[in-house]
């Protein structure tokens, strides 16, 4: 987590004094359950709310301690203490340090998963407004980089909103993956505690009683949390890495926007680069590369280890920090972004009319030529275009071959543009429920 991309909602769910807010909250009402039980005194209880309630927690204090105790937990609790009084012997009864640590790091990654979902609802919003907007902006698809066919701007809008909704129906996934309480003791087993304490701690934290965990929240909860993370950050590059190609000079057809002020190169003036696309690229990756992590927590020894505690108290804030803000500068990005709808269309034009190669393909097999024979004649005029700079149009209405299978009239209709966007309606239904 550095500040450079961090923002400040998201990097206070993970500060220390969340942290030890959110453990004493656990504390507390796991000691009100013990109250209702019967095994603390209800007065104890209130006394640890009203004090502890009310307290500011001297984290340069709980960091003192833990310098001689060497157990985090064991350092808040004795801090607790201090500030509680004699009531404070009834705080953690029963429970094990797991059930703080896992419970509080569970509310941690559903807040911050709450913020996610926020941002992915901003960010939805910019691809829909966008996608709207250039809905009929005819430009050329690509495959392998190269021209394939006419599609819109709107349609490429299009999909990347499905796919990120998609990403945000997978985050809701995830919350609920790792929504779970652990206040279950050593080994999980509850011998020194009721299970209705955890149910109570639960539903007070909003979170639901871990089945079974042995100690500790089973990991595979939180491996499939970080890899829907990465599968996130990886949309995040898809739609990036697109925004870069349209961004070259030989291409140019969108760019980032480009602010009064702002400086492209220290060498060269004349410079603007898409430095944002390309700094999301790389937060991508690093998103992506706390998912191993995770999943190696998975493996902990027998009911318990903490080699998995380093990892998540690196990963935890890392990822969601640093998807936080990258959904925040994509959103930027869509929101802001320069389209160039005559530049899309002066590079669909750049090769003279290949981009309707097939539905001459199609049109030849339809009048009776072999599919073999009607790709030949086809490619051998493309080839044309491509080496000789011809037009493509041209060259079919002179060649012998194809002009002894099709009039003059069909070979022209075969290059209207609006053949290849008479669906963007019905894609648009289907991804936004309406046209």
């Amino acid at each position: 987590m550095i500040p450079r991309y961090s923002r400040p909602e998201m990097v206070a769910i993970w500060s220390q004094e969340t942290k030890f807010r959110i453990w004493f909250e656990i504390e507390a009402h796991a000691c009100d359950a013990l109250a209702k039980l019967g095994v603390i005194p209800e007065s104890a209880a209130k006394t640890i709310w009203d004090k502890g309630g009310a307290a500011t927690f001297d984290i340069d204090r709980i960091d003192e301690i833990e310098r001689e105790t060497k157990h985090d937990v064991i350092a808040f609790l004795t801090h607790l203490a201090e500030i509680v009084g004699p009531d404070a012997r009834f705080v953690h009864q029963g429970m094990t340090s797991s059930d703080v640590l896992d419970t509080c790091f569970n509310v941690q990654l559903m807040r911050a998963t709450d913020l996610l979902l926020a941002d992915m609802d901003a960010l939805l919003a910019a691809l829909k407004k966008r996608a709207f907007e250039h809905k009929d902006t005819i430009t050329i698809g690509r495959s392998h980089g190269i021209h394939a066919e006419p599609t819109t701007f709107g349609v490429k809008l299009s999909q990347a909103y499905a796919e990120f909704s998609r990403c945000r129906e997978r985050l809701v996934h995830a919350r609920a993956e790792i929504a779970t309480c652990a206040i279950s003791g050593a080994v999980g087993t509850f011998a020194n505690l009721d299970p209705q304490v955890e149910e109570h701690v639960a539903e007070a934290m909003g979170l639901t009683a871990e089945p079974v965990s042995t100690q500790v929240i089973p990991r595979d909860r939180h491996a499939m949390f970080f890899a829907t993370l990465g599968v996130i950050a990886s949309s995040i590059e898809r739609l990036s890495v697109e925004i870069r190609h349209l961004q070259r000079t030989e291409v140019l057809e969108a760019e980032e926007y480009f602010s009064p002020g702002q400086k492209g190169s220290s060498a060269m003036p004349h410079k603007r680069n898409p430095v944002l696309t390309e700094n999301l690229t790389g937060l991508a990756r690093m998103v992506r590369a706390y998912a191993n992590p995770a999943m190696e927590n998975v493996a902990l020894w027998h009911e318990r280890d903490i080699s998995h505690s380093s990892v998540e108290r690196m990963i935890g804030p890392d990822a969601t920090v640093t998807l936080d803000f990258a959904l925040a500068r994509l959103t930027g990005v869509i929101d802001k972004l320069v389209v160039y709808p005559d530049n899309m269309l002066a590079n669909l034009n750049k090769f003279r009319g290949l981009v309707h190669s097939q539905r001459m393909l199609l049109a030849l097999t339809q009048a009776g030529v072999s599919r073999e024979d009607a790709y030949r004649l086809v490619q051998r005029n493309a080839m044309k275009v491509w080496e000789q700079d011809k037009d493509f149009l041209e060259e079919l209405l002179a060649d012998a071959d194809v002009r002894a299978a099709l009039p003059e009239e069909t070979i022209r209709e075969k290059f209207d543009l609006g053949y290849h966007t008479k669906h963007v309606d019905t894609i648009f239904r289907r991804v936004f429920g309406t046209a």
